[in-house]
């Protein structure tokens, strides 16, 4: 479905989609995985493994992140491009495509650093909660890497 401009409502869908993806990115950047209860619903299905992750239901996966992105020690910056959102007949559920990408700085295993690169698109299925719009699923689909 395509936007009508004169929609109100269905902007403001789109600017909390848009927020609850900058609440993402924010979140895995900083390290700050509790932050991501406000951008998943509990029974949320995530799937990393295009980039060599989990997949698997939100507690788990938050577990997981938690364990394995230590090494980029909260420095990676993700900036998000594209954001395209179609909205089920009701609006109470969305389709949502991000273009990403995301520099991290890693040790070079030499007593350096060095910078890698993922870029892609998330996709995810927002639901309208009582509590906001939340992603029940989210899919990171891998396009380009770079220094890895």
């Amino acid at each position: 479905m395509d936007a009508d401009p004169t929609d109100i409502g269905e902007l403001l869908d789109r600017t909390a989609i848009n927020d609850a993806l900058t609440r993402y990115t924010l979140a895995v950047d900083r390290a700050a995985w509790d932050e991501l209860d406000a951008v998943f619903t509990a029974d949320a299905q995530i799937d990393y493994t295009a980039s060599g992750g989990i997949a698997g239901a939100f507690p788990e996966v938050k577990a997981w992140l938690a364990e394995n992105l230590f090494a980029f020690a909260k420095r990676t910056m993700h900036t998000l491009g594209q954001v395209a959102a179609v909205f089920t007949a009701d609006r109470s559920g969305a389709e949502v495509s991000a273009y990403f990408h995301n520099p991290m700085v890693i040790s070079d295993g030499h007593g350096g650093e060095r910078v890698v690169e993922v870029g892609g698109i998330y996709h995810h299925m927002f639901v309208r909660t009582p509590a906001g719009w939340r992603s029940r699923a989210l899919r990171e689909e891998m396009v380009w890497t770079r220094g890895f």
